[in-house]
């Protein structure tokens, strides 16, 4: 019997707690904040912080190329790790990238991945500038941004406190509902075979949210302007039940999710009624959406724009547990089962195995 431990029996996370034990405490005075949160952070002088972030794309776990164009994947993969850094309220600045490239490819597909880079770069005000190529088995995309911020304006994911209000931006679980989709077409697809013409329209939204999904840069200086910094701050990208279980774990708090309060699309609910699934479950458990979950004070909420949030629960006691009221008022655990690697789950027909790598 062999003494070795699989991954999968620890999983990513607990992956994670043997690595922090291996590296230690960061040594280097100048480090706030290493493994712990969305990037690492770390003084550079006058008050002044870089936040970095590295995010890995891999095909056959984060994306098809059979459905996602190249162009598309370019400015997912800045968006992404941007997404990282305003998840710490910074704003990035600059990027690097280790590309690796299977025979398969080809020019004119690298040339379009590079454009999607250069209008991600240029949409959140990024400056790429460096990196590495080389043969690999599948493409792999590994993208380094780095971040800058007043140290003081910095928002971790430690900071809730009982008594905060859960909000998040956007709607949830349209990324989840537009890979449903693509996933189905493609298997009809194959079914089928070339006469197939499938047809779109209908989860245009749905589809754009999971190929090109926006980091909200705009959101962090809309609050800037309104002098709203949350007590703390997580992008949503393994499914907001996922994120909100790190917001309590890091700040010793419990939180209730209400259920009926979680903002969904009309084209999101269209595909979950399509597939005969629970829309909920898409929010909570889909992943992809970056959007922002964080804690605010109920005070501070006057000073936000109404239509740029939703609230969804309650920061509470942490013996409270994390939980989730239903629609029709039960209140239950929370499950943490969000995305996570090394769990030894395929990525076919089901989707589950397709995530942001943060």
């Amino acid at each position: 019997m062999s003494d070795y431990t699989p991954i999968e029996a620890v999983g990513e996370f607990g992956l994670i707690e043997r690595m922090r034990a291996v590296l230690g405490a960061p040594v280097d005075e100048d480090v706030r904040l290493g493994i712990d949160d969305d990037a690492a952070v770390y003084h550079v002088g006058e008050g002044r912080v870089h936040v970095v972030t590295t995010d890995a794309l891999i095909e056959g776990v984060h994306f098809d190329r059979s459905f996602v164009p190249l162009l598309h994947l370019g400015l997912k993969s800045i968006a992404v790790n941007v997404s990282d850094v305003v998840a710490m309220n910074a704003r990035p600045r600059f990027a690097t990238i280790a590309l690796g490239l299977p025979a398969s490819i080809s020019v004119e597909q690298v040339e379009a991945f590079y454009e999607g880079l250069r209008q991600g770069c240029e949409a959140y005000g990024v400056t790429l500038v460096g990196g590495d190529t080389t043969t690999a088995r599948y493409l792999t995309i590994a993208v380094t941004v780095i971040g800058e911020a007043d140290e003081r304006d910095v928002v971790l994911r430690r900071g809730a406190r009982p008594g905060d209000l859960l909000c998040v931006t956007g709607d949830l679980g349209a990324a989840y509902a537009g890979l449903k989709v693509l996933l189905d077409q493609r298997r009809t697809l194959r079914e089928t075979g070339g006469a197939y013409e499938p047809d779109l329209d209908p989860y245009r939204y749905v589809i754009r949210r999971q190929l090109t999904p926006t980091a909200r840069l705009k959101t962090i200086e809309d609050w800037a302007r309104r002098r709203v910094r949350p007590h703390a701050l997580i992008d949503i990208s393994d499914g907001l039940a996922s994120e909100v279980h790190h917001l309590c774990r890091q700040s010793g708090c419990g939180a209730l999710v209400r259920a009926a309060a979680l903002p969904i699309h009309p084209e999101t609910r269209a595909v979950a009624d399509q597939f005969l699934e629970d829309v909920d479950t898409y929010a909570l458990f889909g992943g992809e959406d970056y959007e922002l979950a964080f804690a605010l004070p109920e005070a501070m909420l006057e000073r936000l724009d109404p239509e740029s949030y939703t609230v969804v629960g309650m920061f509470t006691e942490a013996g409270e547990g994390i939980r989730i009221q239903t629609p029709e008022g039960a209140v239950i655990p929370l499950d943490a089962r969000g995305y996570q690697h090394f769990r030894g789950e395929p990525f076919e027909e089901n989707g589950t195995g397709f995530d942001d790598a943060g």
